[in-house]
């Protein structure tokens, strides 16, 4: 195959979850059904996949200062190296070219740091995919990109995680996404907020990096053990997250940010219920001074251990909340909400 175009930029969208995180765990989501309420943020993952003239491969993500360099083909292993981006690049070959490697630098970077917590591995890979997409102009929808982009993380590549980051990725904006039971698909269903209450929102919203990055792996190993076994403390806290997650998407849609920050709490109670690496010193030290000068509320943004924390705050003290998280060792600052979901464009 010829590529459409040869030289092709992409970007997906990082998330903030909002409510029901864990829920969309397979091992809960198939059995009970999952929801999750989520927002993309204006921190993305990118990708730059252009065409070369000799016989390799050459894969590079500049954020991590990796790269490396494989003969073109689809022989090599994917578990291993930038998994990410041999997996997607390998999927694509063998599904859409007949299994011939074509010679291409994919080059990649996000613009949070690794263990973030704000789904980037998976933004990451919705943005390979989006890059693929549009130099080999195929038939692919947000649904199609979300559904593959979750096959080759969490099937071809084995590794652990939910399926709301896909989508959220795919997507943008602001979604109450479901989870139907027996794995019967996923509804993602954006919701129509008022100016007024959206910018009372993004103003009282603050992340914070908490200078420890974490192994998402371990503690989803932790969620879905509980629940697998039965664990019934897992099993009752994976509930409540369900049903907190409808009453935020009510609160938000009813512009009460308040709302939103009593159900933060209990959402955050009732998640650290799931795993006992859900937190840590650090973690619960900066919530304390979070707390202490003007957040509502706060808990650790994606599987937890570390990363991001998401806080609701008071607007007319946000800027002293974000000095005094910083003088403390964060790195805090205020984020604007997206709606575009993954896009690719070609470079001239």
């Amino acid at each position: 195959m010829k590529l459409h175009f040869e030289n092709v930029r992409s970007r997906a969208p990082l998330r903030l979850g909002l409510g029901g995180g864990g829920t969309d765990l397979a091992a809960y989501a198939e059995r009970h059904g999952g929801v999750v309420l989520n927002a993309t943020i204006d921190r993305y993952a990118y990708a730059h996949l252009a065409i070369r003239d000799d016989r390799r491969i050459v894969f590079k993500a500049d954020d991590l200062n990796a790269e490396e360099t494989l003969a073109c083909g689809t022989s090599f292993e994917i578990r291993e190296g930038l998994c990410l981006h041999r997996a997607v690049y390998r999927h694509m070959m063998d599904t859409y070219n007949d299994g011939v490697g074509l010679p291409l630098s994919i080059t990649t970077t996000i613009d949070v740091p690794a263990g973030s917590g704000l789904g980037a591995s998976s933004a990451l890979t919705v943005a390979l995919i989006e890059a693929f997409v549009l130099a080999m102009q195929l038939p692919l929808g947000p649904y199609e990109v979300a559904r593959l982009a979750f096959e080759i993380e969490r099937i071809q590549l084995g590794l652990l995680g939910g399926m709301q980051d896909q989508y959220a990725a795919a997507f943008g904006g602001f979604n109450f996404i479901e989870f139907l039971k027996d794995a019967a698909g996923v509804i993602v269903n954006p919701l129509r907020l008022r100016r007024e209450h959206l910018n009372e929102f993004e103003s009282s919203l603050v992340i914070c990096f908490s200078g420890q990055s974490r192994e998402s792996a371990t503690i989803i190993k932790d969620q879905v053990g509980g629940l697998q076994v039965f664990n019934d403390e897992t099993l009752a806290a994976m509930h409540e997250l369900k049903v907190q997650a409808d009453e935020m998407k009510v609160s938000i849609l009813s512009g009460d940010i308040r709302g939103m920050a009593d159900v933060l709490k209990r959402s955050w109670l009732a998640k650290k219920r799931t795993a006992s690496s859900i937190t840590n010193s650090t973690v619960d030290d900066l919530l304390e001074v979070a707390i202490k000068n003007g957040a509502y509320a706060g808990k650790v943004s994606g599987a937890g251990g570390g990363g991001f924390i998401m806080l609701l705050a008071d607007p007319e003290r946000r800027y002293h909340l974000i000095r005094k998280l910083n003088e403390h060792g964060g790195q805090a600052s205020a984020v604007k909400l997206v709606f575009e979901g993954a896009e690719a464009w070609p470079v001239r």
